[in-house]
């Protein structure tokens, strides 16, 4: 099964994160342009996503906007991969970072994800 991590990036970016969430062994989607973060919600339920990651300043409004228009339980304000892991673990399906676009992070949040889907990593 594939599974699939939607990224939006308030300025366009978010490649890093993408390619640890590959490294991982899931599948990003990665949306582009500036103001991707307030997507998140949206493409993760046109392509059946198990996590969306959205980063801005705060860290915090593209999951609200998620959990306001699609019900997700988010964790917000994230600082760290660590953060983002013990997120997953809870049960979190929109996570919202500052500007944190690192392979580190995209690799242990689906890391996470998929130990916690019995997937294989």
């Amino acid at each position: 099964m594939t599974v699939k991590i939607v990224i939006g990036h308030r300025l366009g970016r978010g490649q890093a994160v993408a390619d640890g969430v590959r490294a991982a062994g899931a599948e990003p989607v990665l949306i582009p342009g500036p103001g991707a973060d307030m997507k998140v919600g949206d493409v993760m339920a046109a392509e059946g996503a198990a996590l969306g990651i959205s980063f801005c300043g705060s860290g915090g409004a593209g999951a609200v906007t998620a959990r306001t228009r699609y019900g997700h339980d988010i964790a917000f304000g994230l600082r760290s991969a660590q953060a983002g892991v013990t997120a997953v673990q809870q049960g979190r399906t929109v996570l919202g970072f500052g500007f944190l676009d690192t392979e580190e992070l995209g690799f242990a949040v689906a890391g996470a994800l998929l130990r916690k889907l019995g997937e294989p990593a």
